[in-house]
């Protein structure tokens, strides 16, 4: 699994570069071309430089936008086979596929409300009385329970089958 990712990865570089590596390679040639002009005329201004560079990217941009436009698409297409082909049909998962089951949600303590103070539409309507709590109305927090894994993690998987 890691290595189809890792490859996926190589994939998104190469593309980034040879979609930029275009444009790069302009700007650098239209600079030198400029920069060899200004030397032998002695025209030392650095602004002289930017127009054709910025014009020459342009075009560049425009003769080879399909194309760039075809690579990110593939790459995309690629991407979404990976995610919705590869990645589900794979046993290593980092965390099981049934791991809400072993989870506790704050469902208890995100429903406890004070006993002096109902609503907030309490609070709102007397601003200038701060609710306080009573020691015996704090909400105690204990330690999760412990529940077991079905399946081992990532780590201990590919220990077990030897990658």
């Amino acid at each position: 699994m890691i290595e189809v990712l890792t490859e996926y990865l190589a994939k998104g570089f190469m593309t980034m570069l040879s979609i930029s590596m275009p444009c790069v390679l302009t700007a650098a040639a239209i600079g030198l071309v400029v920069g060899i002009i200004q030397a032998v005329t002695q025209v030392q201004e650095q602004t002289i430089a930017a127009a054709p560079k910025i014009f020459a990217v342009f075009l560049v941009i425009i003769i080879g936008g399909l194309g760039f436009i075809k690579l990110l698409t593939n790459l995309f297409h690629e991407g979404a086979a990976i995610a919705f082909n590869t990645v589900p049909k794979t046993e290593a998962y980092a965390l099981p596929a049934d791991y809400y089951k072993y989870t506790t949600p704050f469902e208890t303590e995100m429903n406890d409300k004070f006993k002096n103070v109902p609503t907030v539409n309490t609070i709102m309507k007397n601003p200038t009385k701060v609710p306080y709590i009573d020691k015996g109305q704090k909400v105690k927090y204990s330690t999760a329970p412990k529940a077991p894994m079905p399946k081992a993690n990532l780590v201990e998987t590919n220990k077990i089958l030897g990658r």
